[in-house]
């Protein structure tokens, strides 16, 4: 099974930027599909952005022009840089992966989640 890590998460005034990172381990064949999704309070968990094994990116409407998300694949992490934050990008951010493993079965794993708040 996929272990995800995440880090990186803190707290920011409006206008400033993080950068998020998460590190797979495990039996790791190929990491397919890695993302990051976000929950604020009293809100659903909605999609952030999504990056393929071959590099095919995909943001949600409301961080384009704003996150960059990003895979270093010799090392299975994920990175999600966010720059220009508003308050409302508050939330707990969770890396997700879907993996094929050496055994040949998939998995598809969250990690524990990093808060990230903006407030001045």
């Amino acid at each position: 099974q996929v272990q995800l890590v995440e880090s990186g998460g803190g707290l920011v005034q409006p206008g400033g930027s993080l950068r998020l990172s998460c590190a797979a381990s495990g039996s790791i064949f190929r990491i397919n599909t890695m993302g990051w999704y976000r929950q604020a309070p009293g809100k659903e968990r909605e999609l952030v952005a999504t990056i393929t094994s071959a590099g095919t990116i995909s943001y949600a409407d409301s961080v384009k022009g704003r996150f960059t998300i990003s895979r270093d694949n010799a090392k299975n992490t994920v990175y999600l840089q966010m720059n220009s934050l508003k308050p409302e990008d508050t939330a707990v951010y969770y890396c997700n992966a879907e993996a094929t493993l050496w055994s040949r079965s998939t998995s598809d794993a969250w990690g524990q989640g990093t808060l990230v708040t903006v407030s001045s």
